[in-house]
Order: C-alpha cells, then structure tokens, then sequence
C-alpha cells in the first residue's frame, strides 16, 4: 500500500483542498525532497484567484502549486545514488524549472527557453505538500549559515539575480529601480552590491519602500501617493535633477505595471540599459519613443526566468549581500495556505513576502 502525505491539492480558482494523497514515487533520475519551507509567489496568487491558467495540458488543476521551495533529501534514485551526487539528509533548494537539456534551444544554451521544460507547481506536482520530487539536476545545496526560511527565497533571488545580470551595472552608474515588491527589493540590493554610484527605489505605497533605507537605496521615490513624504509628482524630472541632465544609467522594472515599463524609457539616459522583467497583460503593448530611443543608442532587454544564475543567488544569501530576513513579512502553516493567498491577494498586514513552512 502506497505512503500517504498531507498536500494542498488545487482544483479550480477558489476551490483547493487540504488531502492525503500518495507520496510521490523517484525515478532514477529523480530526488525526492521533504520539503520545509516554500515561498509564495504571485502567480500562486493568480492561480489560485482565477487570474492565470496553469501550465497543464489543459491549464486546469488537479495540481499541486508550489514553486519556491527548500527542504531535505529523502531519497535519491539508483543514478543520483550510483553517482553520488546527493544524499539523504542534504539540505537542498530546487530550481522549480526543469529544462530538458536535449532540445535545441537547450544545447544552445538558452534553457530558460526550454521547448520542453517542466515547471515544478505550474505544470506539474510542486511543493505545497509534505513531499514532492525534482530531476536531480534541479537540485542545489543550501549554503551553511542559511536558513530554510530564507533559502526559500532563492527561486525569486535567482531570477532577480538574472535581471540585474542583464542590466550590466557598472561601477558608478545610476541605477533605477522600479518596483519595491520582495524581487525588487533583492534586485536593489544586488545593484548596489554590482558598483552602482547611486541607486533610487521607486513604487506607489511607502511600507514596501521603507525597507529600501536599509538595504541600499540612496533615494526613495513614491509616485503614487500624494501623502507620502516620498511623494514625486514628475519621476522624470526628478531623476533629470538628480543626474544633472544626463538621467539614469540603468533602469530595471520587477513590476508588470505598463506605465512603470513606459516611465522606465522616459528616464532613462544615453547609451542606457532599460531590462523589463515584470509580466504585463498578455495582449498590453508598450510605447517607445523610437526616434529618441534610437539618437541615444538606448538598449532594451528583457529577463525571463533564472539561467545559470542560481549557485551566484545562494552565494549572495550565504555572504549577506542580499539580505531577506527584512522581506519575510508573513508566516504561514501549510494548513492556512487558502487563507495566505487571499491575505497576500488582499496585501493585508503589509505583506512584502510570505512564506508556508512545511512540518
């Protein structure tokens, strides 16, 4: 007779329910984790309310949702055993994206854009549960002195760390960051920590930007909210100030905001780097100012997942380049988990970031 385990099972927005359901069985390739501590994500949020297909055949559940993750070893199938690349009792962290490695675009080097890849909680079985199975190349070892709690945030550091790879900071530059969500306040951190001369925060409500006075930010900048003592009317004309004309450097957005993306152009200087990596609507189209664009030699770059970047995002949590203990805000039990999505969808408490600890 099968092992049971407790799992959140997904069915259909609104509808999930807490299970037993058969603990997953390994393949040779695969490890199987006791998972610890998972992080929530937006599109859990977005899955959950209705706001997002999943990535199934048929964008429906039954599923497990899941994706950033952490826990122990269980179990290693025969190949992992045979060549002694993990063991029971290693604490791991997985890359929820499990690339092929055999396509082209793989064999390429582009496995963020893997034709075939599964993903961990979007199209198949995650980590909402008290165990759940990964290809043993998914699998990183937790550096000592980091916690479960904080090695939860490595998905979401990882793909910041890929962002802010693409922004190519320079020692000196004046960097902008738009958006003050769990992600950008990891990318502000690593901006800083890449040689920016300066680096401004912006967003629309002050308890997100708050945490940037003590994580790197030089200046914060609300533009939403009037009442704020951060409050800006005109971030283009603030950042031309700042820069004495020459405006920013670098501008990265971790906000799918459209205006925020079209802001990102607006202030950005000559032979700058402007990275998108919010996800937008999927029919929303942005504006840009082609002729100036082009007379200032203007790059613009878009990050998509975290290729290669995740042994450089754990050493960064290892050496406290990137601090996250700031950022975890809420604490769930996995029993809650109905109740953490709607008070993270609902921002209640000022979330930043939660994460559901798994005992």
């Amino acid at each position: 007779m099968a092992e049971k385990m407790k799992a959140q099972v997904f069915y259909e927005p609104l509808k999930m329910k807490f299970e037993e359901r058969d603990k997953p069985k390994i393949a040779p390739h695969e490890i199987l984790v006791e998972v610890k501590a998972v992080g929530i994500c937006g599109s859990d949020v977005a899955y959950y309310f209705g706001g997002s297909p999943l990535e199934t055949p048929d964008g429906k559940g039954p599923l497990v949702l899941g994706h950033e993750f952490c826990g122990l070893v269980a179990e290693v199938g025969d190949m992992v055993a045979d060549a002694k690349l993990f063991s029971p009792g290693e604490r791991v962290v997985i890359d929820p994206v499990q690339y092929c490695n055999a396509c082209e675009i793989c064999k390429r080097g582009y496995v963020n854009l893997c034709e075939n890849k599964a993903v961990l909680g979007v199209s198949t079985d995650g980590a909402f549960a008290k165990y759940t199975k990964s290809h043993y190349t998914g699998v990183h070892r937790i550096p000592e002195g980091v916690s479960f709690e904080h090695a939860a945030l490595t998905e979401p550091l990882a793909c910041a760390t890929y962002g802010v790879q693409n922004m190519k900071v320079r020692p000196g530059d004046f960097c902008v960051v738009i958006g003050a969500g769990a992600i950008g306040l990891m990318m502000l951190q690593l901006v800083k920590s890449s040689g920016a001369g300066k680096a401004v925060l912006v967003d629309v409500v002050d308890y997100r930007l708050e945490p940037g006075k003590e994580l790197g930010a030089d200046e914060l900048v609300n533009t939403g909210d009037k009442n704020s003592p951060y409050y800006v009317a005109d971030l283009r004309k603030k950042i031309e100030e700042m820069t004495n004309g020459k405006f920013a450097d670098r501008v990265i957005t971790p906000t799918g905001s459209l205006a925020a993306m079209e802001q990102a152009l607006a202030i950005s200087g000559r032979r700058s780097v402007i990275v998108y990596f919010g996800l937008p609507g999927a029919t929303d189209m942005i504006k840009v100012p082609a002729l100036q664009s082009i007379f200032w030699d203007k790059e613009i770059r878009f990050s998509w997942l975290a290729p290669f970047t995740w042994p450089t995002a754990l050493q960064a949590l290892a050496a406290g380049l990137v601090k996250v203990d700031r950022l975890v805000t809420h604490k769930y039990d996995l029993a809650d988990l109905e109740r953490a999505l709607g008070e993270v969808k609902e921002r209640k408490g000022n979330v930043i970031k939660a994460v559901v600890t798994v005992s």
